[in-house]
C-alpha cells in the first residue's frame, strides 16, 4: 500500500481463476458500471493483479467474468478492501456454481493404527469444482454422522454445517472451508479419551491428513488445520492439537468434558507453551471448561488473540445447542477478520 501525493490510498489486489474461462476485471463502488483491467497476469493466466487507487480507506469490489461477450458477477456478497493495508492473500471467485456448499458420499479409509476403516464425509465449499486455483483451510470435525443430515444424526438434530457457513458467507463473516466429518463408531469413548486418544489421533496425522494433501485442495498450513468436537469429541481434539502442534493450528472444543479420562489440564499447566490456538465454550449448567480456560490464561494464552472461552446460559448438552452456537468458533476459525489478523501476524513474523 501506498499514499499518493493527493492523500489517495494505492494498493494491488490479486484474483485467482483459471486462465482458459475467460477475462477477469474488477468493478468497484467507486463506479460500479467499470470495468478495471488487471495491470498484469501471471504467466499461466490465472493470477491477475490489480491496482486500485482511492481517497477512502475501504472499498467495496466484485470480481467479474467477460465470457463469450457477457459480464458475470461473482456469487455472493461484496468484497470488503482496505486500502490502508497489504494483504498478500488472494481472492478465488467463482460464478457459476450455486451459494451452497455440496456434500461426498462417505468415503472410507483403512487405518491400520486403529484396526479399523475410517469413515468420513466431506463437505465441500461452494464454487471448489469450478475454480480450481483455490485452496482451503480444513477442519477435522469428530462425531461426524452429527454433522450434515438430521437422519443420520442422534435424535436426528445436525450441526446445519451447511446452513451456517451459508448464512456467514453471505454476512461476509466467514471464509469457505473444507469439513471433513470423521464418523464415531462403538469405540467412541474409547478413541476420543486417554489412552485410546494417543492412538486416534496419530492415525488422523499419519493416515487422514496424508490421504488429505493427495485428493483435497488445502493450504497445507498447520494454521489452517484444525480439530473440532463437542463434548468428549473437544477432549481428543484438544489432545491432538497440543499433541501435534506442527500439524494443526487450533482446536474447537464445545462444551468438552475435560478431566474426565485425561490428563490435559495438567499438561497445559506443566509443559511449554505451542502455537496452537484454542476455542473452549460451556453449556449449562456450569461445565468442566472454565478450569481449562483458566489453565491456558495461566501459561500464557491471551484470550482474545490466541483463544476463547464462552458461556452459554440454558445451552443444554446437545446436538441441537451446539449447532445453535456454531457460528462463533467459525468466526474464530475462519472468519475473514480472524484470519486476515493472523495473515498480517505471519507477514510480521518473515519481515522480523
Amino acid at each position: 500500500m501506498t499514499q499518493t501525493k493527493k492523500n489517495n490510498f494505492k494498493r494491488t489486489l490479486r484474483i485467482c481463476y483459471p486462465a482458459e474461462t475467460g477475462t477477469l476485471v474488477i468493478r468497484t463502488d467507486l463506479d460500479w458500471g467499470r470495468d478495471v483491467h488487471p495491470m498484469a497476469v501471471s504467466s499461466d493466466g490465472n493470477t491477475a493483479t490489480f491496482e486500485i487507487e482511492a481517497q477512502q480507506r475501504f472499498i467495496h469490489f466484485k470480481p467479474c467474468l467477460i465470457k463469450n461477450g457477457s459480464l458475470h458477477w461473482a456469487v455472493g456478497p461484496d468484497n470488503l478492501l482496505m486500502m490502508a493495508d497489504e494483504d498478500a492473500r488472494p481472492v478465488y471467485p467463482y460464478f457459476f456454481s450455486d451459494a451452497r456448499g455440496r456434500f461426498s458420499p462417505i468415503v472410507e479409509i483403512e487405518s491400520a493404527i486403529l484396526g479399523r476403516r475410517h469413515r468420513l464425509r466431506v463437505y465441500l465449499p461452494p464454487g471448489y469444482e469450478e475454480n480450481t486455483t483455490a485452496r482451503y483451510p480444513l477442519a477435522y470435525m469428530q462425531d461426524g454422522q452429527n454433522l450434515f443430515f438430521p437422519q443420520e444424526a442422534f435424535r436426528h438434530e445436525d450441526w446445519e454445517i451447511d446452513e451456517t457457513s451459508q448464512l456467514l458467507r453471505a454476512l461476509r463473516a466467514i471464509e469457505d472451508l473444507i469439513v471433513v466429518g470423521v464418523y464415531s463408531n462403538e469405540r467412541r469413548e474409547e478413541e476420543y479419551t486417554r489412552p485410546g486418544y494417543e492412538a486416534y489421533a496419530r492415525s488422523i496425522v499419519e493416515e487422514l491428513v496424508p490421504a488429505e494433501q493427495l485428493f483435497l485442495r488445502t493450504t497445507n498450513n498447520p494454521v489452517d488445520r484444525s480439530m473440532w468436537g463437542s463434548s468428549l469429541g473437544g477432549v481428543v481434539s484438544f489432545y491432538s492439537a497440543w499433541q501435534y502442534p506442527e500439524v494443526f493450528g487450533g482446536a474447537i472444543c464445545m462444551s468438552s468434558t475435560f478431566s474426565y479420562k485425561d490428563d490435559l489440564i495438567e499438561r497445559v499447566l506443566s509443559e511449554p507453551k505451542r502455537n496452537v490456538g484454542f476455542y473452549l465454550d460451556s453449556g449449562w449448567p456450569n461445565e468442566v471448561t472454565t478450569e481449562m480456560a483458566l489453565a491456558l490464561v495461566s501459561s500464557g494464552w491471551r484470550y482474545g488473540c490466541d483463544f476463547i472461552h464462552l458461556v452459554f446460559p440454558h445451552a443444554v448438552h446437545d446436538e441441537k445447542a451446539w449447532a445453535m452456537r456454531l457460528h462463533p468458533p467459525m468466526q474464530f476459525f475462519s472468519g475473514a477478520v480472524a484470519r486476515a489478523a493472523r495473515s498480517n501476524d505471519q507477514l510480521s513474523n518473515t519481515d522480523a
